[in-house]
């Protein structure tokens, strides 16, 4: 991927142009589109914790978000300023990247840090990926050793922020391209030949399943707008929940409508499932149902 996509911030009145935006990569391509969605949240989660400042006229910069398991990695301040070691698993565009924001466990909390992927401070493992879906994401771990870093936000300011579950939302139009990627397979089918009732039937619902997620999208969109600085967690998971199940309902009704062969014979359409596959795992299932319950059991919001 060559050219970055200049997307708009969320929560900015343009938060609907930036999640069609990540859509239509998604649609495109799944590999290109996470790489994409990486670079646009660092830059979204750089605005709202006021780090835009830092380094802005670099030109060639590709960021990521290197944020699971936050204590995997140590933060340590000495006299040269902050520093990182630790083994850091899920770091999309590992070889790729320039800069990414990484988690870490410091003395006061976890923190957020912006670091340059430089070897020898920052070193992709070999064999940490052996992934089928997503193969081209590189999300190998990411071995840091002394790594210089600069600090973003106060401690816990990268999930306390409203933003935070913006991102979640921007994650989940992702999966709406990919889905749509698969239900063009489909499509394109019943127009070159009569499929069949049953296909018929299959494509008739997938068509409802995508018109339900694009209109939580476009809610959430809205919504987001209306209140950027509101607590969007329920609206996220709601949102992700609902464009999981239909990006789920559509791999299996394209394969139950198209059977084996455009699984066997067309190689964009195996990758474009396989790489959603993985891609909707980013869901946490029944963890993330369990935690919208528990939000609205305890009076957060109605219906």
């Amino acid at each position: 991927m060559t050219d970055l996509p200049d997307l708009p911030l969320p929560g900015h009145g343009a938060t609907a142009e930036r999640l069609r935006g990540l859509t239509a990569l998604g649609r495109a391509d799944l590999v290109t589109c996470r790489l994409a969605e990486g670079h646009v949240d660092a830059v979204a989660i750089r605005a709202e914790l006021g780090d835009l400042d830092q380094d802005q006229n670099r030109s060639g910069e590709r960021w990521g978000v290197w944020a699971a398991a936050p204590s995997s990695v140590r933060a340590e301040h000495g006299p040269h300023g902050w520093r990182l070691t630790g083994d850091r698993p899920w770091c999309s565009g590992a070889a790729w990247c320039t800069d990414a924001l990484v988690t870490a466990a410091a003395d006061d909390g976890i923190r957020l840090f912006a670091v340059r992927t430089e070897h020898p401070h920052a070193t992709p493992l070999d064999g940490t990926w052996p992934a089928i879906g997503m193969a081209g994401s590189d999300s190998r771990t990411i071995r840091f050793t002394d790594a210089p870093a600069r600090p973003v936000g106060d401690p816990g300011a990268y999930v306390d922020r409203p933003g935070f579950w913006h991102g979640g939302v921007g994650v989940a139009a992702c999966w709406f391209g990919g889905a749509l990627g698969v239900a063009d397979t489909l499509l394109s089918a019943a127009r070159r030949k009569d499929p069949g009732p049953h296909a018929l039937a299959h494509l008739g619902a997938v068509d409802v399943a995508l018109g339900a997620a694009r209109a939580v999208l476009d809610e959430a969109a809205a919504r987001i707008d209306a209140d950027p600085k509101a607590d969007a967690h329920r609206l996220a998971l709601r949102v992700r929940a609902t464009v999981e199940a239909t990006a789920t309902e559509v791999l299996d009704r394209v394969g139950r409508a198209l059977g084996a062969g455009p699984l066997c014979r067309d190689p964009d359409h195996a990758r474009r499932v396989a790489d959603l596959t993985v891609y909707l795992r980013q869901s946490h299932a029944e963890a993330d149902l369990e935690q919208l319950g528990r939000l609205l059991a305890e009076g957060e919001g109605q219906w």
